[in-house]
């Protein structure tokens, strides 16, 4: 299946904008450029925009990510295997901070006594990088 630059960011919940930027940065190229000037994105296309959203939801730089997936030995298998692992131990952090949250509130209306060192659980974890030597941020 083929997709417009307007169908795939409708699809994919990204702007056109981003579309075209990724396109100028080599990150994400259209398979085809038709005779309108519309950018066609085909199936590959559509894999890789995906790995790209979910190492951007793991906060890789676009550099970092455009290094992993144009690697000779990218793993398309292995890295669905890390997203998953790593999204895990995320959640897991996210889950630990909610409930911090959910303590200070009755902590706040005096339901519970919330020991100080337990007022930073979750703020101690950091999420691990599985993709060993690529930094995890913005850039």
């Amino acid at each position: 299946m083929e997709y417009s630059s307007n169908k795939l960011s409708k699809m994919s919940g990204v702007s056109p904008r981003t579309l075209r930027f990724y396109d100028e940065i080599n990150l994400l190229k259209p398979a085809r450029v038709a005779s309108s000037g519309y950018r066609i994105y085909g199936q590959d296309e559509v894999d890789r925009l995906q790995q790209i959203l979910f190492y951007r939801e793991l906060d890789f730089s676009l550099k970092d990510i455009n290094k992993l997936l144009s690697a000779h030995d990218f793993d398309r298998n292995q890295a669905f295997l890390s997203h998953l692992a790593e999204l895990q131990l995320k959640k897991q952090r996210l889950d630990t901070l909610i409930h911090n949250v959910s303590n200070s509130i009755a902590a706040m209306k005096g339901t519970v006594v919330m020991p100080d060192h337990e007022k930073f659980e979750g703020f101690k974890q950091s999420l691990p990088c599985l993709h060993k030597g690529i930094s995890h941020k913005h850039g």
